[in-house]
């Protein structure tokens, strides 16, 4: 279990190499822990536990990454990560649950253009580092036992016109954070057919972005949730 965990954590350590990080936990042992295993790879610009704080270091540092808990010392982590992905659209959001069935924290985080909700309990394990690896690749990612909870209420919607096998492909890869370039390489495609593909998606389901269309098409079981590389 040692091993694992330690094996756990030199790979979460590659995946954040060079990315500029933010932490806001209110559980100060998990901040501590966390903060040092994401050094000496990342580049921890804060470690906090209050969303003034954590707030006040996204504004001043621009990180690239946020991992923030839904449960803070002072403040709401949830609308506190809504409130900062709205300012900062490119910072990627990575919210840890503190308890399993917080179906409106859920909910309201992905509405929120969060990308990523993982359980607290999920620490060490490889659930977290699917995560990192996918939100930082640019993808959404949502824990396993929090998936059921997320679609839940959901199935009933839909796009407003049927995507074709070659969009629901593409869609795929974009909740898997694959970039354009990787996306048309995996597809033998072309940059700008991929850019085509990505606006009819966009007018199709409807969505905001690609981050939102890839939200959407995982809540009505459109596509499969990616499985961690």
């Amino acid at each position: 279990m040692l091993a694992e965990l330690e094996a756990n954590a030199a790979r979460s350590r590659d995946l954040l190499r060079d990315v500029r990080l933010v932490l806001c936990l209110g559980n100060r042992a998990l901040l501590t822990l966390l903060a040092q295993q994401a050094r000496p790879s990342a580049r921890v610009l804060a470690a906090v536990t209050t969303a003034r704080e954590g707030a006040a270091a996204v504004a001043t540092d621009k990180p690239d990454m946020l991992v923030i808990g839904d449960v803070l010392e002072q403040g709401d982590g949830i609308e506190t990560a809504i409130s900062l992905k709205a300012r900062y659209p490119e910072l990627r959001v990575l919210v840890l649950i503190n308890r399993e069935h917080r179906l409106h924290a859920i909910r309201h985080g992905f509405e929120g253009d969060c990308d990523g909700l993982v359980l607290e309990s999920s620490f060490g394990s490889g659930a977290l580092l699917a995560a990192l690896h996918v939100v930082s690749g640019g993808g959404i990612y949502i824990d396993i036992p929090l998936r059921r909870e997320f679609r839940r209420g959901h199935e009933r919607g839909g796009p407003r016109q049927v995507l074709s096998e070659r969009e629901l492909q593409v869609l795929a890869l974009v909740a898997a954070g694959e970039t354009n370039g990787e996306i048309g390489k995996a597809l033998f495609l072309s940059a700008e057919t991929v850019k085509t593909h990505l606006g009819n998606l966009l007018d199709k389901l409807p969505a905001r972005d690609r981050t939102h269309a890839a939200v959407l098409g995982l809540r009505w079981g459109l596509i499969d949730w990616p499985e961690p590389k």
